[in-house]
């Protein structure tokens, strides 16, 4: 199984709105130039954050994007289901019946497959975006508040 750049990113960037923005929206050019990720493919991955009610958006001179949930109950596996759609290692397990195997009850793989699809969609279930946070703190990542609102004395 290979990650798409659109989950990697989409992880990348709610990582970077919860690590950065301090609960203000963020603008597509900060997370864009921290992550050195493209604008104009941020704005189709998060199209589809939005679309699963992960990611909000605010316009104006003081918009961006937020999160729509804490950092903690925002999962990778909720990234990757809204950016790739379910884990399914082989289309033959796929609950769709349009892309069932014909072979799928006389299969003896059929369930391994299934099984191993549940498996790694709860590994990325149980890692968060909260977590992520945690461990950029361990490794010493320098936080960035470029927010109009934030003033240090």
């Amino acid at each position: 199984m290979r990650l798409s750049t659109k989950s990697r990113y989409g992880v990348r960037a709610l990582f970077d709105i919860a690590y950065h923005s301090v609960g203000l929206p963020t603008q597509i050019k900060d997370i864009s130039r921290r992550q050195q990720i493209s604008p104009r493919y941020l704005e189709q991955i998060f199209q589809k954050l939005k679309k699963a009610r992960i990611l909000g958006s605010k316009r104006g001179p003081n918009g961006g994007y937020y999160l729509l949930r804490e950092p903690k109950d925002i999962s990778l596996g909720d990234i990757v289901r809204a950016t790739e759609g379910p884990f399914e290692l082989v289309f033959c397990v796929s609950d769709n019946p349009v892309r069932q195997c014909p072979r799928k009850e006389e299969c003896v793989a059929s369930d391994m497959w299934k099984d191993v699809s549940i498996q790694i969609g709860n590994f990325f279930d149980s890692i968060s975006i909260s977590d992520l946070c945690e461990r950029a703190k361990d490794l010493g990542v320098e936080r960035e508040y470029d927010h109009p609102y934030t003033y240090h004395i």
